[in-house]
């Protein structure tokens, strides 16, 4: 394990960068934060990288949690390996680097937004004795009904793109600035929230070469996630850890979260941030963090 300490992010945050090596061919690049007896894993989607936190990251230190903020498999610095990017297989990536590599041994709140929130339900489903909360972001889940349906909806149409093999890859190679700023756009409610530096940070990581070809691998494993999702909640059963279901005012997901996180867990809070669309962590932290401080006081 490499790491390095440098003063980024916001409000004074000091953010440790590391490089972590999974398994052969893998390894990822991560963020911690903040020394606090509790840990906190917030989970990015796509088209981002750690980077969408940075905002939330000093409001959680702040008030005496430790945060691990990584960049998953495929995505940002982490490194881009030709297959594993179905969910359960992308949270035994974020066990290994927590036990292993950070030797973190007590029960973690897991938060995930879009791809991450698929991410942090397996890893919550797979390890339910190191996972002490869930909170999911803005997204369907795949194995769900709700998934199923709004699979179907055109407000979505980049699933489907995103699953065809090699074509989005022919298309968006060498656009991806303008890509990624309507990607951005047709989901916002406030269109400064990702500002010229953000979408600095997120084009350049995409542009860097076969990241464009991972990130859209999680979306070719959606099939592959909801066969593994249905299995484990037939084996199983239900979560009974404490969930919390977030999404933005403006997000077609919006009010389908609590009765979709419903399908596949016991206890189950659902919560709309005011004054956002999907890209709830960078549109409203503040908000965001103050509910998930309430929701981990639980």
């Amino acid at each position: 394990m490499a790491e390095d300490t440098a003063p980024q992010g916001t409000a004074g945050s000091t953010l440790r960068h590391g490089m972590a090596e999974i398994e052969p061919g893998l390894r990822l690049h991560y963020v911690t934060a903040g020394v606090g007896p509790r840990t906190v894993v917030l989970l990015h989607g796509f088209p981002q990288t750690w980077w969408e936190w940075n905002r939330v990251i000093p409001l959680l230190t702040g008030q005496g949690f430790r945060v691990v903020a990584p960049d998953y498999r495929g995505a940002g610095n982490s490194w881009r390996p030709p297959a594993g990017y179905d969910k359960w297989t992308m949270a035994g990536d974020i066990h290994s680097l927590l036990r292993d590599h950070l030797d973190i041994r007590q029960p973690v709140a897991v938060v995930g937004h879009d791809i991450g929130m698929m991410v942090a339900y397996a890893y919550a489903a797979r390890y339910r004795d190191h996972t002490s909360h869930l909170a999911v972001i803005d997204a369907p889940l795949p194995g769900t009904e709700v998934f199923d349906r709004l699979r179907a909806d055109p407000r979505v149409w980049h699933f489907a793109f995103h699953a065809t093999p090699d074509l989005p890859e022919l298309l968006v190679t060498g656009r991806e600035r303008p890509y990624l700023q309507s990607f951005f756009n047709a989901r916002i409610f406030d269109p400064s929230a990702v500002d010229d530096h953000d979408l600095d940070v997120y084009v350049s990581a995409y542009s860097a070469p076969g990241a464009l070809r991972a990130g859209f691998e999680v979306y070719r494993a959606f099939d592959r996630d909801a066969a593994d999702n249905r299995a484990d909640l037939e084996r199983h059963g239900r979560l009974t850890l404490p969930v919390l279901a977030v999404a933005g005012t403006l997000s077609t997901t919006g009010p389908l979260m609590g009765p979709m996180m419903g399908e596949v867990a016991e206890r189950v809070t659902a919560l709309r941030v005011p004054d956002t669309g999907h890209w709830v962590p960078e549109e409203n932290p503040r908000a965001l963090a103050e509910a998930l401080l309430r929701f981990l006081a639980d």
